[in-house]
């Protein structure tokens, strides 16, 4: 048994259909390179469009077209042309957080230390390419740089115990007494959070809440 003591946790609590997340995806990245061999990080999907909330993108078609601009001026990410001017527009696209939560599940057994980047990437796919999460093809496209093998992945994407994963973390997401998103809590030890993000912040206040909680807790990193 190891004496070593556990690395600190940042949980990082999102959805891939959410826009903050995808204005906040750049930030989170930035703080995984910077503090990736001090702290372990989790992602945990928040699972913000599920049961009878999953339908067309006609139904948040108003609430996006009236936010992405705001997303945009103070995160600096850029939404792309083909999901803004046809996936928004020709409003059919199933929006559903389920398939990417299972995908971030299946990811997580091959590469966790990158779970950070595989769901910017999602984020990514949607918000900029106007790809559809919820099409197995999509997850061949993203997985390919990552060196997992593609049948296997898609394998497990479909399998039940796959999406009971990630529905456990949609439910560890609540326990946590997460109710929007993004949000990022710090763990130091089993019962003691810290809450450092509820919503859209930028890098250097990330950074400043990130050393806050070094010094308040006294953390030898």
């Amino acid at each position: 048994m190891s004496t070593e003591q556990e690395k600190p946790t940042i949980i990082y609590i999102y959805d891939v259909i959410c826009g903050w997340c995808y204005g906040f995806s750049p930030v989170m990245k930035a703080l995984h390179e910077k503090y990736k061999d001090q702290f372990e990080f989790q992602v945990l999907s928040g699972g913000m469009i599920l049961g009878d909330r999953v339908g067309p993108i006609s139904q948040m078609a108003d609430i996006i077209k009236s936010s992405y601009k705001s997303v945009e001026e103070r995160s600096g990410v850029k939404f792309g042309d083909k999901f803004i001017n046809e996936v928004v527009e020709e409003g059919t696209m199933i929006l559903s957080s389920e398939k990417p939560s299972i995908a971030l599940s299946v990811f997580k057994t091959y590469r966790p230390e990158d779970a950070i980047l595989f769901a910017s990437d999602m984020q990514y796919a949607l918000n900029h390419d106007g790809m559809d999460l919820n099409l197995d093809d999509t997850y061949k496209l993203l997985i390919a740089k990552y060196n997992i093998p593609e049948n296997e992945f898609i394998q497990k994407l479909n399998d039940e115990e796959f999406r009971q994963l990630a529905y456990y973390d949609v439910a560890l997401s609540r326990q946590l007494q997460v109710t929007g998103y993004p949000a990022v809590l710090i763990k130091t030890s089993e019962l003691n959070f810290h809450l450092i993000a509820k919503g859209y912040a930028d890098l250097e206040t990330m950074e400043l809440r990130v050393q806050n909680v070094i010094k308040e807790e006294g953390l030898k990193l």
